[in-house]
């Protein structure tokens, strides 16, 4: 079949929308009808260079659909069944699915190379290299898809998709950073360094495990209201600003838990926030930069005397399966906040309108309506 999709063939080049063949789904494998695909910073981050990809590639690693068809073997879901995927998937079988590791499954380690199990890619089209690549093996920014089961998630019915759509990264990733990686305790003093599609859901965590102060930080005054809106005690401009804030706030100790969420992470950005914390504080890092960017330089005989901790999360170490019905759960019932994340939505035409809207802070998310 035939497939509009949203394709980077160069990095630092606009992002190209192009008619694909796609194969039909074999073992193990799902067709879907994608309705909804989220504007998330990490696929601006292939198309810029800051990410290493195989390309071309199919960009779109949050998406939302309807499952058309299933291939031999499917069981996780059927024909009809409306879906949230994973960015990562989950086979269920390997050492840290079975650990509860979801977040950290092997099939992750090819999510960057872009083809399914067996090196698979159900994308062609034209130029010299016929196979496309599909961000985290999903590739989102597409009316259509064929993806392996382990990538989605079944999700009611009744849940309006383009919000559910935002559970399958950026929502799960921010609101588990605060509550499993950083395992905020209620009463504590916490800053979160970055508030975007990511670090506003770290915000909605910190609130949700009970923070007493919890000090949100961004340069941009729209972002800073939008943290305030959802749960923030205070917002301010830089992380020196916040620093201070925690120790008066504290007799002096410093923040509780510090989460690391900006788009493109500096040194500066984790040493301020290394040196935001007090004794027996947590950084906890879940924001990106080059694979080879060396961006940490901490005194280790204060983290030792201090016994202060730096810790890196993926996916917020959620686990999908269990964590995307659950984040959905308390969307339904008012505890975590979607529509209100949500700045404008796009067509898939428009997607490079909307990174240029994502890089120039306009948008704390924005959605791709997929038309068919």
């Amino acid at each position: 079949m035939k497939t509009k999709a949203a394709v980077v063939y160069e990095t630092g080049k606009p992002i190209e929308i192009v008619e694909l063949d796609l194969d039909g789904p074999r073992d193990g494998e799902v067709l879907i009808r994608y309705t909804h695909a989220g504007l998330c910073h990490s696929d601006i981050h292939i198309a810029n260079g800051d990410l290493e990809a195989r390309l071309p590639m199919v960009l779109g690693h949050e998406g939302a659909g309807i499952i058309e068809e299933v291939g031999p073997g499917v069981t996780r879901v059927a024909p009809g069944d409306h879906v949230v995927c994973s960015f990562i998937p989950n086979c269920g079988v390997c050492r840290w699915c079975a650990t509860g590791q979801q977040a950290i499954c092997d099939m992750g380690a090819t999510i960057l190379e872009g083809y399914l199990p067996g090196e698979r890619f159900p994308f062609t089209g034209p130029g010299p290299e016929k196979n496309y690549g599909a961000m985290c093996m999903i590739g989102t920014f597409s009316q259509w898809a064929t993806i392996s089961q382990t990538s989605v998630i079944k999700v009611d019915d009744d849940l309006p998709l383009e919000k559910a759509v935002l559970v399958g990264c950026g929502v799960p990733t921010g609101w588990g950073s605060a509550v499993n990686a950083a395992d905020v305790q209620p009463g504590e003093t916490v800053i979160v360094s970055g508030v975007g599609g990511i670090g506003i859901n770290a915000v909605q965590g910190a609130r949700y495990a009970g923070a007493k102060n919890l000090i949100a930080v961004d340069p941009l005054e729209n972002k800073r209201e939008k943290a305030m809106e959802l749960g923030a005690t205070h917002a301010v401009g830089s992380i020196e600003e916040a620093a201070d804030l925690a120790r008066a706030m504290t007799n002096g100790n410093g923040a509780d838990k510090a989460v690391v969420t900006a788009g493109l992470v500096t040194e500066d950005i984790i040493t301020g926030a290394f040196d935001a914390i007090g004794k027996g504080g947590t950084v906890v890092l879940t924001g990106l930069n080059k694979l080879t960017e060396q961006n940490i330089h901490i005194p280790g005989a204060i983290m030792t005397l201090f016994k202060k901790t730096l810790k890196g999360t993926l996916f917020g170490d959620c686990n999908p399966t269990t964590d995307i019905p659950k984040i959905l759960g308390l969307y339904q019932s008012g505890d975590i906040k979607l529509d209100e994340l949500i700045t404008r939505t796009y067509t898939l035409e428009q997607v490079n309108e909307g990174y240029r809207d994502l890089e120039e802070g306009k948008n704390v998310r924005g959605v791709m309506i997929h038309e068919h």
